[in-house]
């Protein structure tokens, strides 16, 4: 089961003399989570033998919707550019682990209410398509709580069901390239938000105990960047400097650069457990 949005855990708010990311992405739950230590538990035992045929490329199917407010870049109607940009930023970001994306079709849509973000369920079974490894990207001009965007994580679902179809990602349509949201306007959002739908926690995620985000070469992270801090150790007595340049931080566009082997990892060990 995917549980419903729950912002405030990991949400920072976008102020109006100072933003940051922020992430409406549920937090995972204990089933999610167990299954997490699962994946890790299996990447672990085959990581030595070099067998990574199961995990040879993942190419998606997306699909890109554009919810606005009115037939205005400023109110959500992005450009045809705007959107194949994005769409290259996600393949030139994803590239380097064997990940691709096809856009299948784009529609638009001018409907004041989905495009803030409210009746969600409603706006989405009127426009999702495709099979559960289809990725289904909604831009709208607003998010609940002001997120950037937010995503689902991959789980156990039923065709057709209330899941099925709230699954996806959801944009600021201004996160794009040549978007007007400052700072989060390089099309990095919607790196950030896929890495959760294929599976992908924050990497600040547990803090600086336990087992923090699953992943064993994220080092800890006591909690989110902001901006580009080279340098930050938010954990010292733990290994690593802040991975302040992964995609899965809060770092701003200009600062994200990477995803790490062990997240490759996952990304295929969930996809191969629930997309593929």
């Amino acid at each position: 089961m995917i549980v419903p949005r729950v912002f405030a855990p990991l949400l920072l708010a976008l102020g109006a003399s100072a933003q940051q990311f922020g992430c409406g992405t549920a937090d995972p739950d204990s089933e999610h989570i167990g299954m997490s230590k699962v994946l890790a538990a299996q990447e672990a035992r085959r990581g030595g033998s070099g067998n990574l045929t199961e995990r040879a490329t993942i190419n998606v199917g997306v699909y890109f919707h554009v919810v606005a407010q009115s037939q205005t870049v400023a109110g959500g109607y992005l450009t045809d550019k705007m959107l194949s940009d994005q769409l290259a930023v996600m393949n030139t970001d994803f590239a380097p682990h064997g990940i691709s994306f096809n856009l299948l079709g784009t529609d638009r849509t001018v409907n004041p209410n989905w495009a803030v973000d409210n009746d969600e369920l409603a706006m989405k079974t009127a426009l999702r398509k495709g099979s559960y490894s289809n990725l289904n990207v909604y831009f709208q001009t607003r998010l609940t709580d002001n997120a950037l965007g937010y995503a689902y994580l991959p789980t156990s679902v039923t065709s057709g069901s209330a899941a099925f179809r709230r699954d996806g990602v959801s944009l600021n349509a201004q996160t794009v390239p040549g978007g007007s949201q400052t700072r989060f306007n390089l099309g990095k959002t919607a790196t950030h938000e896929v890495g959760h739908w294929l599976g992908l926690y924050h990497t600040f995620q547990g803090g600086c105990t336990g087992n923090g985000d699953f992943i064993a070469d994220t080092p800890a992270q006591a909690s989110s960047s902001s901006g580009c801090p080279v340098g930050r150790d938010s954990c010292p007595s733990q290994p690593g400097l802040d991975p302040i340049h992964n995609y899965m931080d809060y770092s701003d566009d200009s600062c994200y650069e990477e995803f790490t082997p062990n997240q490759q990892e996952r990304i295929y060990s969930f996809w191969n457990t629930y997309r593929g």
